[in-house]
């Protein structure tokens, strides 16, 4: 079976199952901040899962698209992955294990044909159902039944509380030729991990089984049995209505099926490392280093064409900082491989190519992903030359260190700051020297030496790149440390490989953290414990209605009465307000009774179903069971509802201007405007956004149609819908759609909108700007906060114009002139400054001081910066041409000095920067610079005539020196 088929026969496997086909989800996880990315099947159902929504069927089966950044450098093995797909069958409190089994077993043995005697079954210590099923209902023999403990056989919960519950897994085995050892008996392996729970001893397994890291068993599929409650003391209390989540790899499912000793010889890689193979001239099974590059190469060209198709862009943090890492990865194996030459668009173009009849983000996005992937591999070059310049820094810094041993040893001796220089000739060289100097100075700190010499300490550190050193290279800066290790030795340096690996592992960990779903689970019992049903909706037609108190909350706890002033929360059997979701704010408005009011300030859903109005009562009091009206503020809520439009114009506007690459990302809809994320891989141009403005206005005037109708999500999106984020998705979605016949904005989405674009009003962009990791943000207004800030605009430029004594017409041209003529009077005032300033400094050599033999110039300027005392440094230095120059000015109230030394001087041991700096703490400051020039400044202004006086003190112990 190839892959294709592997994936549409599983599909339609569990849809004759009675099971609804759920499409696959995209790889940035819709309104979960808790995931970088969706890291498997199960991530999509996460609310139904936690009881935030309600499924659209209690059996569903879907083929996702996984990331997983755990795996990134252990890519290009014979079974790591970072993109995966994860074939998956899921009940919501349906079936359970018996039926979970005898589905798993149908579909591997029937329908993958795969014999009975090649097949293992996992399953926890504990769970004797499993066992009892696999053995007595299912038929498989006992000694092909294995049993471990929590690490490998039990999941969740997901934080410190939730749903968790043991698993089981249906192993193939590869034969025994691939083994290690001999086969472990089931039951000498069940005793090993009895005695390893009760002892907490690490568990010594003589001998081959299932889960063992030998190439001889693939672990096709995980069966996840969400049967307990977890609370934070780990007590465990069984679920009312048990789950599953299952889930099977489609690369190792397509491994086993077509015969292939891993993942990378099926069909759904062997294109891409063919293309890989002829660009490099490498054939693949020729040579093992050669065979690794080649699967780094493919494993990260198709990773970077999902996360790319999806939406994510090369950034320095979060998402794109990953798909940097992955793009890069794959830059530095193609070097190995001999491609110095741009390839990886080429690898790219063979994916996009294999998949796209799949997913069809990948051709819709086709030319977008290989000119981000080509820009990518352009700026890796620029890459290369500064790592190499930050590591030259790095060993220049060490061989400056053989020279002032001395220095190092008696400042450390002090506990003072280590002598530094900017050794370089770039400023990544000297960024390479200053981490270098950090370093060492922590391992010379006493905390670090413990005693130990220091000379034998900075012997040892002269000699190697540190970890934290290689490490920072590495991730930062994208350095390969082979390359690190191959230039350091060309300097007689080694580098600390198991310091490297510390700093990688402590980043792993902290990757495979970011991987768990953290928070939300905790069940919400002051909601779940009213024992009400879930709230009718009616506001999409009605903006008031006649409704009943279904629940009052008081304090978060349940109450039958609350009075003037009190805090409320209130629950109707029916509202009319929205309740906020999908970037939309929540309603506000009136409630009414017959004894009081209720000020609604926000209305949230916080469980599926559920309506919650909070606010506070705001005259009378109000009771459980009254007969009350709920009351929208309308004016807001049309307000809000125009923006919410103006996001879907927006959205499509820049879809058509800049590419269908673009997706939201996130949004914020309240009543004054709205703000829209998306992705992208550089800022607007000033051209583009009118563009965009303009094609949204455009859309506003024709006055399209705003239609809206109920569907499946999976239906919706089949027929073409966008559902790139917001809401979590329930049994039915909205779609809106806005035409004239010919669609020109479709997306899933819950919220409030107009009848016609034409209600909108104008759309004008406030501004454009970057929010990290290759997204964007567009911040906007509609209707009346549009008119009101044109009528603001207009009223600001008649103000200017008043001032200027010009019509507004001639606003323009009355500011070019006025600008002509404020830099005409610049140019004035900075000749009048510069002669006041010869002129003083023609003063100050009056008044030079011999201090030992050696020239000082020392006093007060009028200077107004740094850059006019520089000036007078070099008249005074034409005047003397040995000399020690410090010049003080107070600068926007700050005091400021800037010192010069001469070459000759310099020889002799004077440093500007020790003087500048030394000087600057009689102002309660600090500085430092190069030998030649420097500047300080401080905190105290009164005390800069001090400073200045302190300079010859410092010049005649230097001098000595």
């Amino acid at each position: 079976m190839t892959g294709d088929e592997i994936r549409s026969s599983y599909i339609q496997f569990f849809e004759g199952k009675g099971h609804l086909h759920m499409p696959s989800a995209s790889l940035i996880p819709a309104g979960d901040p808790t995931l970088l990315f969706t890291s498997a099947g199960m991530v999509p159902f996460k609310p139904f899962f936690m009881g935030e929504q309600t499924p659209p069927s209690r059996r569903m089966t879907s083929s996702q698209k996984s990331f997983r950044t755990t795996d990134i450098d252990e890519v290009g093995d014979h079974k790591h992955l970072t993109f995966f797909e994860m074939l998956g069958n899921f009940s919501i409190g349906d079936y359970f294990k018996n039926d979970a089994i005898a589905f798993a077993w149908e579909l591997v043995t029937t329908l993958f044909e795969l014999p009975p005697e090649r097949l293992y079954v996992t399953i926890h210590l504990d769970d004797d159902e499993a066992y009892q099923i696999w053995r007595n209902n299912i038929g498989v023999p006992e000694e092909r039944i294995y049993r471990y403990g929590d690490g490998d056989n039990w999941w969740g919960p997901a934080g410190t509380e939730g749903p968790t519950g043991p698993c089981s897994e249906i192993h193939y085995d590869g034969g025994a030729e691939k083994g290690c050892n001999p086969m472990v008996p089931p039951f000498q392996l069940t005793e090993i991990f009895r005695r390893a729970r009760e002892t907490g001893a690490d568990q010594d397994i003589p001998g081959c089984h299932p889960n063992c890291d030998c190439e001889r068993f693939v672990e096709m599929w995980n069966l996840v049995f969400m049967q307990f409650y977890q609370d934070p003391e780990r007590n465990r209390t069984p679920l009312p209505a048990p789950s599953v989540d299952t889930g099977m790899g489609l690369e190792r499912a397509a491994a086993v099926l077509q015969n292939k000793p891993n993942v990378y010889e099926t069909d759904l890689f062997q294109p891409i490392i063919d293309m890989a193979c002829q660009l490099s001239g490498n054939a693949y099974g020729q040579d093992r280093d050669t065979d690794y590059a080649l699967r780094v190469v493919a494993e990260h060209a198709r990773a970077a064409s999902f996360l790319i198709g999806d939406g994510v862009v090369p950034g320095n943090e979060g998402r794109g900082y990953v798909l940097r890492r992955v793009i890069r990865r794959a830059i530095r194996y193609g070097r190995r491989l001999g491609l110095e030459q741009p390839f990886l668009t080429d690898v790219a173009g063979v994916v996009l190519e294999r998949f796209r009849t799949i997913y069809r983000e990948l051709s819709e996005n086709h030319e977008f992903i290989l000119r981000v992937i080509g820009l990518e591999e352009q700026r890796f070059g620029r890459t290369f030359e500064r790592g190499n310049d930050i590591l030259l820094g790095m060993v220049a810094y060490r061989e400056r260190t053989q020279f002032v041993k001395e220095q190092i040893v008696a400042a450390s001796d002090k506990g003072s700051a280590l002598p530094y220089d900017n050794l370089g000739s770039n400023e990544s060289e000297n960024m390479g020297a200053a981490l270098s100097g950090e370093i060492l100075a922590e391992l010379l700190s006493p905390e670090s030496l413990g005693g130990a010499p220091v000379v034998d300490v900075l012997a040892k550190w002269a000699g190697i790149v540190t970890g934290r050193e290689c490490f920072v290279l590495y991730d930062t800066y994208g350095f390969p440390p082979e390359l690190t290790a191959e230039i350091a030795r060309e300097h007689g340096l080694e580098v600390d490989s198991e310091g490297f690996e510390r700093e990688m592992g402590a980043q792993r960990e902290q990757s495979r953290s970011s991987q768990g779903f953290t928070g939300g689970m905790e069940i919400l019992t002051a909601y779940e414990n009213l024992g009400i049903g879930t709230t009718q909706f009616v506001g999409y037609q009605e903006l008031e209605q006649d409704t009943q108190v279904a629940a009052l909350l008081v304090n978060n706890e349940a109450a039958g009465h609350a009075t003037k002033g009190q805090e409320v929360e209130v629950l109707l059997e029916g509202t009319p307000f929205y309740a906020e979701s999908g970037g939309q704010v929540g309603d506000r408005g009136i409630i009414s009774g017959p004894n009081g009011t209720v000020r609604v300030e926000d209305t949230q859903s916080p469980v599926a179903g559920l309506i919650v109005h909070k606010g506070v009562v705001q005259t009378g009091d109000i009771s459980l069971g009254e007969h009350v009206v709920a009351q929208v503020d309308v004016d807001r809520r049309l307000d809000a509802a125009r923006n919410h439009s103006g996001t879907h114009l927006l959205h499509a506007s820049l879809r058509t201007v800049l590419g269908p690459h673009v997706r939201q990302a996130g949004s914020l809809v309240s009543s004054d405007r709205f703000r829209f994320d998306f992705s992208h891989v550089g800022p607007l141009k000033s051209d583009e956004q009118m563009l965009v403005q303009n094609l949204a206005n455009g859309k506003v005037r024709e006055n399209l149609e705003v239609s809206t109708q109920e569907s499946t999500y999976a239906e919706a999106v089949r027929d073409g819908a966008l559902a790139f984020f917001g809401d979590r998705y329930g049994d039915t979605v909205r779609v809106v759609r806005m035409s004239n016949g010919e669609a020109f904005s479709v997306e899933v989405c819950g919220g409030t909108h107009v009848g016609a674009t034409g209600q909108v009003g104008t759309l004008f962009v406030l501004g454009e700007s970057g929010i990290g990791g290759g997204m964007r943000r567009i911040e906007a207004v509609t209707g009346r906060a549009a008119e009101e800030l044109f009528v603001e605009q207009a009223a600001r430029l008649e103000s200017i114009a008043q001032r200027l004594q010009t019509p507004v017409v001639d606003l323009e041209s009355r500011l070019d002139s006025f600008l002509q003529d404020t830099e005409e009077l610049r140019r004035r005032l900075a000749t009048l400054e510069r002669g006041n300033l010869r002129t003083e400094a023609e003063t100050l050599v009056e008044r030079v001081q011999d201090i030992d033999g050696i020239k000082l110039i020392a006093g007060r300027t009028s200077a107004n910066g740094a850059e006019g005392m520089r000036e007078m440094g070099d008249f005074i230095k034409t005047r003397f041409p040995s000399a020690v120059i410090c010049l003080g000015a107070v600068v926007n109230g700050n005091p400021l000095l800037v010192t010069m030394v001469t070459r000759d001087l310099v020889e002799k041991g004077l440093h500007a920067g020790n003087l500048a700096r030394d000087a600057a703490r009689v102002m309660g400051g600090g500085g430092g610079g190069q030998p030649e020039m420097a500047q300080a400044g401080g905190r105290q202004a009164e005390k800069l005539d001090d400073a200045l006086r302190q300079v010859a003190e410092l010049v005649r112990s230097e001098g000595r020196g």
